[in-house]
């Protein structure tokens, strides 16, 4: 492929999307900074004056079950555990790349900044995951709730079921008097409630993304 846009790089231009560093652009550019350019409606004139073809290339697109998860070295027991997790999630209509996405932010695998420390990768266990799916149907959220919440927060696979899902309930419906539909509602558009585990009450403990203050 590279061999066919070197030769001729306005062969696969049309409709496609490209990423290419070139200092010839513009000077005010740094070299390493990649410009995105969508060519929709055919190519810009004079876009290609003095860039080299070696240096351009197709965007690539983000596909985390071959790129991210398949670079991770996971024994045979462990890619079985992956792959039952996968099925766990298969309710909810989401892709494998998708799937693989949740559980890679949920246990370490992909970065994700709502752990205020990296957290430790993990290789999740069916269990664990139908434990806490299950408990998401018990607050009366439906499949397609589920899936809402999870692509808002798919980080809630990685939370502990007793010390932060269900303690962060049972704080929502004593301390506040949220319950019922309410509770619903309220993890609907601020799912990330569920995983918090700490209230610094103005002095800050560094776990901002999962501290009561911010509620």
């Amino acid at each position: 492929m590279l061999g066919k846009l070197s030769a001729s790089p306005l062969l696969s231009c049309h409709s496609a999307s490209y990423c290419f560093s070139s200092p010839d652009i513009a000077t005010s550019i740094p070299n390493n900074v990649l410009l995105n350019v969508n060519f929709s409606n055919g190519l810009p004139p004079n876009i290609f004056k003095g860039v080299s073809s070696s240096r351009i290339y197709p965007k690539k697109r983000a596909i985390y079950s071959a790129t991210q998860i398949d670079n991770i070295t996971l024994s045979d027991e462990d890619r079985t555990k992956w792959e039952s997790c996968r099925q766990a999630l298969s309710a909810f209509n989401f892709s494998v790349e998708e799937e693989d996405k949740i559980l890679g932010k949920a246990f370490g695998h992909i970065h994700s900044p709502y752990w205020s420390e990296e957290r430790k990768r993990e290789v999740p266990e069916f269990e664990s995951i139908n434990e806490i799916l299950d408990y998401l149907r018990n607050l009366d959220l439906s499949d397609e709730e589920i899936h809402k919440l999870l692509k808002k927060f798919p980080e809630v696979l990685g939370c502990h079921i007793e010390n932060e899902l269900r303690n962060s309930v049972q704080i929502l419906e004593e301390d506040w008097g949220i319950e019922g539909k309410s509770l619903r509602n309220l993890l609907q558009r601020n799912p990330k409630v569920l995983g918090y585990n700490v209230d610094c009450k103005g002095d800050c403990m560094a776990k901002c993304t999962r501290c009561w203050v911010r509620f």
